[in-house]
């Protein structure tokens, strides 16, 4: 059920809420918190409720989308209500924002936050440079931004890490989950020796490649480079390298990785690049401070880049036996070398 309320006011909004809650019980009243979307009017605002509505159906919520519209416009505030099949397991309050009005998000949302609920903001596309003092960033316990999002990803990454504030977080870090998980599993396993070295290659514009270089810099204390790659999407290959052998993860293709490491059968692995859906419902399960990520923002300093190269392109070098015959062909294929 989709209810439009046009050139109306916040008591109005909350009246209608109370009223559909009455009449048909549509609404869920077991919320557990409220989320509110920033964007501008006609961003692509029906894919980020879309999202909102999956996340919303593992954790029922009233959702508040702030649209700012034209600031040159009359002051005005017109309003959508969805409930039912049109908010999945939430009830959705669109806000269209018109003149000196659209600066006052914060004022528009604050009467229609669940009482003694946990708040959470989310910037699907253009977030504010500090999310912790923008005025409905500082309503919120949880910010979640995209820096994946945004016209320059990497410029993005390096603004979120100037200004982070314990609560933030980034859908480019979510995206990681399932590299991280894979990555600290194959090091549970023997050889169980230290990491001297890490490579991470990726899209020259993917700041979970990033990310991750940094992530690993972190938590194994060892130089990481980043390369940039010159064949496929998002993150392409992870390589550890350790004096029995490397362990390497391999995805080409954005789907399907390739696990290999030394005294272990090759494995095949699910990777497939995450949805917007899959990552929001993730952040949504935490609501304290993500240690980890903030850990990862400041070892971003002290990943090196460098430009990598097809494995293909490696020219194989052949060494002279003792008995001055060759040696048969190698080709050793290292990200960026």
């Amino acid at each position: 059920m989709i209810i439009d309320l046009p050139s109306t006011t916040t008591s109005q909004i909350n009246s209608r809420l109370v009223r559909l809650r009455d009449e048909g019980g549509a609404t869920t009243l077991g919320r557990v918190l409220t989320l509110v979307i920033v964007t501008e009017d006609g961003q692509r605002t029906d894919a980020a409720i879309d999202a909102a509505n999956d996340a919303s159906r593992e954790h029922p919520c009233r959702v508040i989308v702030v649209a700012r519209g034209a600031r040159q416009a009359a002051p005005r505030l017109d309003a959508q209500i969805r409930v039912g099949g049109d908010a999945g397991a939430s009830e959705v309050v669109v806000l269209r924002l018109y003149g000196e009005l659209a600066k006052e998000g914060a004022s528009c949302v604050m009467p229609l936050l669940l009482p003694d609920t946990p708040v959470v903001a989310w910037w699907p596309f253009d977030a504010p440079v500090s999310p912790s003092k923008d005025p409905i960033g500082a309503l919120a316990q949880r910010r979640i931004t995209d820096a994946a999002a945004e016209k320059n990803p990497i410029k993005a990454l390096e603004t979120r890490r100037a200004h982070y504030a314990p609560g933030d977080t980034d859908l480019a870090w979510t995206r990681l989950t399932l590299w991280r998980a894979m990555l600290a599993s194959s090091l549970d396993l023997p050889p169980y020796e230290k990491v001297s070295e890490a490579e991470v290659t990726g899209e020259a514009d993917s700041p979970s490649t990033d990310l991750l270089a940094a992530w690993l810099t972190d938590r194994l204390k060892v130089p990481a480079k980043r390369f940039k790659a010159t064949s496929g999407e998002g993150i392409v290959e992870v390589r550890l390298v350790r004096p029995s052998g490397d362990v390497d993860l391999l995805r080409p293709d954005g789907k399907v990785g390739t696990l290999s490491q030394p005294g272990q059968p090759e494995r095949r692995v699910a990777l497939q690049r995450r949805s917007v859906r899959d990552c929001l419902a993730e952040e949504l399960r935490r609501l304290d401070p993500d240690e980890v990520y903030a850990a990862a923002l400041k070892s971003l300093a002290k990943v090196t880049k460098g430009r990598a190269h097809s494995a293909k392109d490696e020219a194989p070098v052949a060494a002279p036996e003792a008995n001055g015959a060759p040696a048969p062909k190698k080709s050793k294929a290292k990200a960026g070398s």
